[in-house]
């Protein structure tokens, strides 16, 4: 099966690094000019240079900042309606880690607008040309947690689930334009995110970051982290037409990790 995506554009959040930028490497591989999305654009301009331009693709940057939804609204909608999106892949930084008791009303607000308001107003956004073309792909990056909350993270916990109930609901009313959407449950992966709450976790429980790994590895039934290009190639096709039967599902890829069906 070859996946072509020429002649698609895919916005894609959180593509400066990690998951995001692997998503957009494997998009811009299988033929999709890509509009990247990030804080970084130093990362995003070194990350537009390494993708694949051999098919006439039209690769373009936003430096924008999902935590401030003025700004991020200001600069994505003269640019959506000068260029239709016909694949969106809703990926921001993750929100803080915490422990319910510790974690107050405005951190869940904080949250919410992170995860869930930016989501549902891009997908306002780009819906209207999908509706038109009669064709369009929108992937949730979502995590594992919304099956199985890990104890670690009530924010993410919280708003992600109420993100994949919602994108079911949308998912019925958008699927007679050609439209689907599907949610993602993201495992263990090696990115610069589980790097960093590594860190945080070996600083409370006074052990190495690689103890940390380590118990999470051993934890995963294939015993090891996912590579993100494996979670390029899983959107890829979810982003093609092979997969338009495809809708309102939540997907995990975890080597196994989730325990319950």
């Amino acid at each position: 099966m070859q996946i072509n995506l020429q002649g698609k554009r895919a916005l894609v959040g959180g593509s400066s690094k990690g998951l995001g930028r692997a998503v957009a490497t494997q998009l811009a591989a299988s033929g999709a000019s890509v509009t990247l999305m990030a804080r970084s654009e130093k990362l995003m301009q070194e990350c537009i240079a390494a993708l694949n331009h051999t098919q006439g693709q039209d690769h373009h940057y936003l430096v924008v900042d999902f935590l401030d939804f003025e700004t991020y609204t200001q600069k994505l909608t003269p640019y959506i309606k000068a260029n239709p999106i016909n694949i969106l892949v809703n990926n921001t930084q993750g929100p803080p880690p915490g422990m319910a008791l510790n974690l107050k009303v405005s951190d869940y607000q904080s949250a919410f607008d992170l995860l869930f308001k930016t989501v549902v107003w891009t997908c306002e956004q780009v819906l209207p040309s999908m509706q038109k073309q009669q064709w369009g792909r929108i992937i949730n990056v979502a995590s594992i947690s919304v099956k199985e909350p890990l104890p670690y993270l009530a924010l993410s916990n919280s708003i992600r689930a109420a993100l994949v109930t919602w994108a079911k609901t949308l998912s019925r009313d958008v699927a007679p334009m050609g439209v689907t959407v599907n949610n993602i449950l993201t495992g263990y992966f090696d990115t610069e995110r589980i790097a960093q709450l590594n860190t945080q976790k070996a600083h409370t429980q006074n052990i190495k970051p690689e103890a940390v790994r380590a118990q999470m590895e051993e934890q995963v039934p294939m015993k090891r982290m996912g590579d993100p290009a494996e979670y390029g190639n899983l959107v890829c096709f979810l982003a093609s037409s092979q997969a338009a039967y495809i809708t309102g599902i939540n997907l995990p890829i975890d080597g196994g990790l989730l325990q319950s069906l």
